[in-house]
């Protein structure tokens, strides 16, 4: 399971995408998931979908790995799309099975909403693989540092969010681990139908929370033997600078922008 769940991780290596300022990156996915909702053609998602590929492909990231990445939310896509295959209606019925009906509209807009999910999800985790935990931090302070004015706590904000990107993976290796020790004991969570799995899982998540609340504590005794105050003014040892490569890589945003909404109309 571990090995399906790779939002959080950090995959070093020195492409274009992880050279770039990680405040860009942040600015960029924020864009481009207002610009997918934007998208109500098969030739703008299939346009989407292409650029996506590119950035993946400039990154230095397997298809296949990031799509192996989408599978602990596959579950989530499977019943967005059969809610609108049950609920959506017009265009002409496709399927009639006495108890509904299956519409051509709840096709197209269930395979759309799937469409805009994954995108989400995928333009989302290339920003995690390619941007190491310590910058997103400092990029996501940087960009709500305005806020500090109206006395929001940016840097706990920062710091709590780049805290839960990190733990992802390792909570998910601490679960894989519980669940090779329940198999050993004779327990198989795979086996039987969905009421039985369900049950099975019911057993993981005692040890799962006393793990994750253990790590917790020892975190936070760490962090405070080391002298951290949220409220200290402090200095960072890696200063994000802005380059022209930066500014290049937004223009292309707005070019996609431009492109989306030709083919929008």
């Amino acid at each position: 399971m571990s090995d399906k769940m790779i939002i959080g991780r950090y995959l070093p290596d020195n492409t274009i995408i992880h050279n770039l300022d990680p405040r860009m990156k942040m600015i960029y996915v924020l864009l481009f998931m207002i610009l997918v909702f934007f998208c109500n053609t098969w030739l703008s998602y299939g346009f989407m979908i292409i650029f996506v590929l590119t950035v993946m492909y400039l990154a230095n990231i397997k298809f296949w790995f990031l799509i192996k990445g989408l599978t602990p939310v596959m579950l989530l896509f499977i019943f967005t799309f059969g809610m609108h295959l049950i609920v959506t209606k017009g265009g002409g019925v496709l399927i009639d099975l006495k108890l509904f009906t299956i519409d051509k509209n709840g096709v197209v807009q269930g395979a759309f909403i799937v469409l805009r999910l994954v995108l989400l999800v995928m333009i989302s985790t290339i920003m995690t693989l390619t941007t190491s935990p310590i910058s997103l931090t400092d990029a996501i302070e940087s960009v709500l540092r305005p806020l500090k004015k109206l006395k929001f706590p940016v840097h706990e904000l920062a710091m709590m969010m780049s805290i839960s990107l990190r733990f992802i993976p390792t909570l998910m290796d601490e679960l894989d681990r519980i669940i090779k020790a329940q198999t050993s004991r004779g327990s198989d969570v795979n086996a039987g139908s969905v009421f039985n799995r369900f049950k099975a899982i019911i057993p993981l998540l005692i040890p799962m929370f006393i793990s994750a609340f253990k790590r917790a504590d020892e975190l936070a005794i760490a962090m405070e033997a080391r002298g951290y105050n949220a409220s200290n003014v402090r200095t960072n040892y890696r200063k994000l600078q802005w380059h022209l490569k930066d500014t290049l890589a937004i223009m292309t945003i707005i070019l996609l922008a431009v492109v989306i909404f030709i083919l929008r109309n």
